[in-house]
């Protein structure tokens, strides 16, 4: 008799090639993999071909070219402004502070003051022989008087002294703007004539140098002009600050 067909509800075994099985299989696995590349998302081209994601790529890249070239202007823009205006202003100002800071020279009435270690073999037998030599704190005596009469420059052995000078002793010699000088010393003022003469000549420091001055011929000349001058500051301006030191309580 022959087979009958299978009816609705009832099993039958089928047979299938292998080389449909491998098909299958590989697309299943190309399926799953698209779905993890794209994380949800289309991975076709927008618009659904090549040349629409070209087209969208150079859309983009002239909106990134339109915004460089704003911003160009814009730095243009600041960079005039900085190079006109605000520089000419900033030169302006620095011009303006360059006198008071020392870096110009500057010439007008001043005074003078002279300091000198004492002659050889000066004072009674056993003096303390710095009794008969200028210290560093006789010259800034001086200085500060001057300072404090009205001096607008002031140079010491030709050195101009700012803010940041500072006046040492080294040995018998004094230290100025990193340089050693000996005596005599040469101070050189330019300002008030009247209000620096009465300083260097009334403030205690001063006072007392000018009694040792003449008690063991120490030197010491005081002087006027209408016409002096002292030089601009002509080393690097430069400060030091202190800093802490690990560990330092």
């Amino acid at each position: 008799m022959p087979r009958k067909r299978p009816q609705r509800g009832t099993h039958a075994h089928q047979r299938w090639p292998l080389s449909v099985m491998a098909v299958c299989a590989a697309t299943g696995l190309l399926f799953v993999t698209a779905s993890v590349s794209a994380a949800g998302g289309d991975l076709r081209p927008t618009g659904g071909d090549l040349a629409s994601l070209l087209q969208e790529r150079s859309q983009r890249l002239d909106d990134r070219r339109d915004d460089a070239r704003e911003l160009q202007e814009s730095i243009d823009q600041m960079s005039e402004g900085v190079g006109g205006t605000m520089i000419d202003s900033l030169n302006a100002t620095i011009k303006s502070l360059e006198p008071v800071s020392g870096l110009t020279p500057s010439a007008g009435p001043g005074v003078t003051v002279t300091l000198d270690d004492a002659p050889a073999g000066s004072g009674p037998e056993g003096l303390d022989p710095n009794v008969l030599v200028v210290h560093e704190q006789d010259i800034q005596a001086y200085v500060n008087a001057l300072w404090a009469g009205g001096a607008e420059a002031i140079s010491l052995q030709g050195q101009r002294l700012i803010s940041t000078s500072g006046i040492k002793c080294a040995g018998s010699t004094v230290l100025i703007n990193g340089a050693v000088y000996s005596p005599p010393y040469r101070i050189v003022a330019v300002g008030d004539t009247n209000g620096m003469l009465w300083a260097v000549n009334t403030t205690p420091e001063t006072t007392t140098y000018a009694d040792y001055a003449r008690e063991y011929q120490l030197g010491l000349d005081i002087g006027s002009g209408d016409d002096m001058s002292v030089p601009a500051f002509a080393d690097q301006v430069r400060l030091e600050f202190a800093t802490a030191v690990d560990g330092a309580s």
